[in-house]
């Protein structure tokens, strides 16, 4: 029996302890002891808390609590993002990889599994300690320096890209020296690990790095199979368009009457009206989740998916063979919208000119054949992705760092 300890944080979202979940319920399962750091142990609570059953300790990892000043804005680079989360200067960092490295006295992990998680990286670093990273594209980067920009669609100062990543490094290789630790010659090591471990596709990669290096390949998107109520479509016989939108987007009442419009029987799933504010649109043709919808159900029975380009609802639309109407709020989704229109399956609403024409772009999606062909063929190449086999490749790979 081997000691994991599976660390979370940076980063929002249920996605993060979505992962671990069936990757923590593998290694149980093999006989291992399994423990978790995350940053919020109290919204992954309901979900993750059968673990506590199995043996597994769920505690609050280490995290950021202040606002760095003068800091360049937006930020273009992980370089940056770590950079204003306590990177700035060795005594901040130091005291992070203390906590960190106080929990892994407590826990006596034989290796670390990663996920959006540089600091308990460096923290293993110090202690001799082996980690495999997990993630997707964005926060699992090329073994590249600088790291590269994400921000690739705005211009970039000469230089800027070179000297933030290099003072990061050097706040790094500061922090590691103070504990005769071997200090890294790049920063992607922090992201990355030991043993990266890809977790998404060339389609969804948000840097777009194409054919990875020898030894190493793309493992599929890691999302909790889906779950929620039955798919219920309005009656009449215009094309059936699932949405899964929020009301914070500036054009989602633009958008639903262009669906109403255009005649699309729609099924929306729209947070803020099923946790009570009024219909933005009201039409017998459209109806509004009361809850999180089943994809797996609903997805099959669409023409048209609309989301705001997460990764859980793109990778089912994938999977599912169908085109998707993507409304990125962020920079994340908006790289891997870019990624799923450059394969053809998708329209990437953010990169239109405003204002933007949706009874155009809805009469493209639906009645011209390319972009469902598109996300037909992508359907085909994954055909055969499964969550059991993804996890028994990752939880093998884990397990190949346990040292005698």
């Amino acid at each position: 029996m081997a000691r994991f300890l599976l660390c979370w944080e940076f980063g929002g979202g249920l996605g993060h302890a979505g992962r671990f979940k069936p990757l923590a319920q593998e290694l149980v399962r093999r006989g291992h002891q399994v423990d978790l750091m995350l940053r919020d142990i109290v919204h992954t609570r309901a979900l993750l808390g059968d673990l506590n059953a199995q043996g597994a300790r769920i505690l609050q990892a280490p995290i950021w609590l202040h606002q760095t000043m003068g800091l360049p804005n937006p930020v273009i680079s992980l370089s940056e993002i770590v950079m204003g989360n306590g990177y700035l200067k060795a005594g901040s960092l130091t005291g992070l990889v203390e906590g960190w490295r106080g929990v892994m006295a407590m826990c006596q992990p034989d290796v670390i599994v990663a996920d959006y998680a540089p600091t308990a990286t460096i923290a293993a670093r110090t202690l001799g300690i082996p980690v495999a990273s997990v993630g997707i594209g964005f926060y699992v980067p090329p073994d590249a320096s600088p790291l590269p920009p994400f921000r690739t669609w705005e211009p970039i100062a000469a230089g800027r890209v070179e000297h933030y990543d290099q003072q990061v490094l050097g706040t790094v290789n500061e922090v590691l020296r103070s504990y005769q630790a071997p200090a890294l010659n790049k920063l992607a090591d922090i992201f990355r690990g030991d043993l990266p471990l890809l977790c998404t596709w060339p389609e969804l990669d948000h840097y777009g790095r194409g054919a990875l290096p020898a030894g190493q390949r793309y493992l599929g998107p890691t999302f909790l199979p889906s779950g929620g109520e039955a798919p219920q479509w309005p009656e009449g016989d215009g094309p059936t368009v699932f949405a899964y939108i929020r009301s914070t987007h500036p054009d989602h009442l633009a958008l639903l009457q262009a669906l109403d419009q255009m005649g699309c029987r729609t099924l929306c799933y729209l947070p803020e009206v099923a946790a009570g504010k009024p219909e933005p649109v009201s039409s017998p043709r459209i109806r509004y989740a009361r809850g999180p919808v089943h994809l797996g159900q609903a997805l099959p029975q669409s023409r048209l998916a609309i989301c705001h380009a997460g990764e859980a609802t793109l990778a089912q639309a994938i999977l599912a063979g169908v085109p998707v109407l993507m409304l990125p709020t962020q920079a994340e989704q908006f790289l891997m919208a870019v990624r799923v229109e450059q394969a053809g399956a998708g329209i990437n609403v953010a990169a239109r000119p405003r204002p933007t024409d949706y009874k155009a772009l809805l009469t493209q999606m639906l009645q011209q054949p390319a972009h469902r062909q598109a996300a037909q063929a992508l359907a085909r190449r994954y055909q055969a992705f499964t969550h059991e086999g993804q996890t028994t490749e990752l939880v093998d790979a884990f397990e190949s760092l346990i040292t005698a």
